[in-house]
């Protein structure tokens, strides 16, 4: 079957003799999205510094990028479906370079939380168009296997490579080329975009589900911003109960009204679907813990254990050696032949285990003997979960909805880890204060018995972290029931198109 593109060449998109350097571009345009989300974490005490932003502040530049990234996915993956994916996937590219210097050359604080918050549009608009170039792209199965492992190593040690890259420019340079980095990365995906890729028409005689953006990312938005303030206002402060609230309540009328839509903004089929809902809440919940270990280990490595901001980047590069393994060469070569639960299943084991190791960590941990196991248990039950979870949610999806399908999983992945840091972090201070304020007798000491009840306090929040790791791969193994994926079945042509 040959598709006539407007200005691009017939082209069978499984047979294009080019179309593995396009996973190229994809691959290093997600790179640049996924990276960002943690780049600056590093450089916020040198930008927090430079800029005089306030202690309570400073947490809007990591949560104005994934408020705006989370909130808005599903819009970003429907326009994807409606103006084109290729299209989309370039305006996402040009717009988050732009968004990127301006954060660069931020004069204010404000100005840098506006341009965190502009990236994150942009990164959801730039996100689910590259996920659904790629399913469109490999439709053969086993090459969706190859090029859906090197997708999902790149998913899941992106945000461990922006700690290592972070820390270099940091040291070496100046906080400033954490974000002008995404320049000259942009440039290059972009002509390579327009060198490589192609693409279907998008649906122009579809509309935007206007009141579901509003009500379907008013919700996400409201939640994930009640965690963030359940911190320094407490859990049972009328503002977060307000929010929380009304974050669910937003949801539940999102729902309602997708039923009753013309054009939903997400189309409830996706979502029953069993396998591809079991995929969803498992990547939601396994990026509640990873990002709440990235947050915690950052601060124990250069707070606890006085590491620079390059060791303390370098001190991740097993857990990222460990997460592109574990993708492309386990998960990638297996999932041909075994179902995927039997990967996301163990790889939520593995990844649970390495936090259990972490709860024993002290003030004096050894990072080889005590440290890296936990980081490399951890990468490899990451590797072996994002590849199939990728994979199985959008195998099977009519071309028309793969950008919203492609939305749904970027969205639980930043959803997850938004909540997790918040979550997580939230958990870990009030345990510290409670630990401190306990043992602390003689005033001489307490130095040290902050340093320790900081570190009880991360110890606790990852029991909570390994339980939902667990609870993950419980909900992996019970909902996702798909067998392993059939040999010389085209990905477009399993699923008709629904009407709309």
């Amino acid at each position: 079957m040959s598709v006539t593109h407007t200005g691009e060449p017939p082209t069978e998109p499984g047979t294009d003799p080019r179309r593995w350097w396009g996973l190229v571009v994809i691959a290093l345009a997600q790179l640049m999205v996924v990276l960002d989300a943690t780049i600056v974490n590093i450089a916020l005490p040198s930008a927090q510094a430079d800029l005089g932003m306030s202690n309570g502040n400073r947490q809007w530049v990591i949560t104005a990028y994934t408020l705006a990234f989370g909130g808005l996915l599903l819009l970003g993956g429907r326009i994807a479906d409606l103006a084109g994916r290729k299209r989309t996937f370039v305006i996402g590219l040009i717009g988050f370079a732009v968004a990127s210097a301006i954060g660069g050359a931020a004069a204010t604080d404000g100005m840098l939380f506006a341009a965190r918050a502009l990236q994150g549009v942009f990164a959801a608009v730039l996100a689910p168009s590259a996920l659904s170039l790629l399913t469109t792209t490999f439709t053969d199965p086993r090459e969706r296997g190859k090029a859906f492992g090197i997708y999902g190593a790149l998913a899941g040690s992106g945000s461990a490579i922006g700690f290592i890259v972070g820390g270099l420019l940091t040291e070496y340079l100046n906080w400033r080329w954490c974000l002008y980095v995404n320049v000259p990365i942009a440039a290059v995906a972009v002509f390579g975009a327009f060198a490589l890729l192609h693409d279907r028409p998008g649906h122009a005689d579809a509309r935007l589900d206007v009141p579901g953006v509003l009500l379907g990312c008013g919700g996400l938005v409201a939640i994930v911003y009640g965690f963030s303030e359940a911190e320094p206002r407490g859990w049972s402060d009328p503002v977060v109960l307000a929010l929380l609230a009304g974050g669910v309540a937003l949801l539940a009328v999102f729902v309602w009204w997708q039923t009753r839509a013309k054009s939903p903004l997400l189309p409830l089929h996706i979502v029953r679907d069993r396998d591809r809902a079991g995929c969803f809440l498992t990547m939601g919940l396994a990026t509640i813990g990873m990002f709440g270990l990235f947050l915690f280990m950052t601060y124990y490595l250069q707070v606890i254990l006085a590491y620079s901001p390059v060791r303390t980047g370098l001190a991740f590069l097993p857990l990222t050696v460990a997460i592109i393994i574990g993708s492309t060469q386990i998960s990638a070569r297996l999932l041909p032949h075994v179902a995927p639960r039997a990967l996301m299943g163990p790889g939520m084991l593995l990844a649970a285990g390495g936090m259990l190791i972490l709860t024993r960590m002290t003030v004096h941990s050894s990072y080889t003997t005590e440290i890296l196991p936990a980081l490399l248990l951890m990468g490899l039950g990451m590797g072996l979960t994002f590849m199939p979870v990728f994979s199985t949610a959008t195998a099977g999806v009519a071309p028309r909805d793969s950008g919203v399908t492609s939305a749904t999983v970027n969205t639980s992945q930043q959803v997850g880890g938004s909540i997790g840091t918040a979550l997580l972090n939230t958990i870990a201070t009030t345990s510290a204060a409670s630990y401190v304020a306990a043992h602390l007798r003689d005033p001489a000491r307490r130095a040290q018995v902050v340093a320790e009840g900081t570190v009880h306090g991360y110890t606790v929040a990852l029991w909570w972290a390994a339980g939902v790791m667990l609870l993950a791969g419980l909900v992996a193994v019970l909902m996702v029931t798909a067998g392993p994926p059939k040999h010389g079945a085209r990905q477009e042509e399993a699923v008709p198109e629904p009407v709309v």
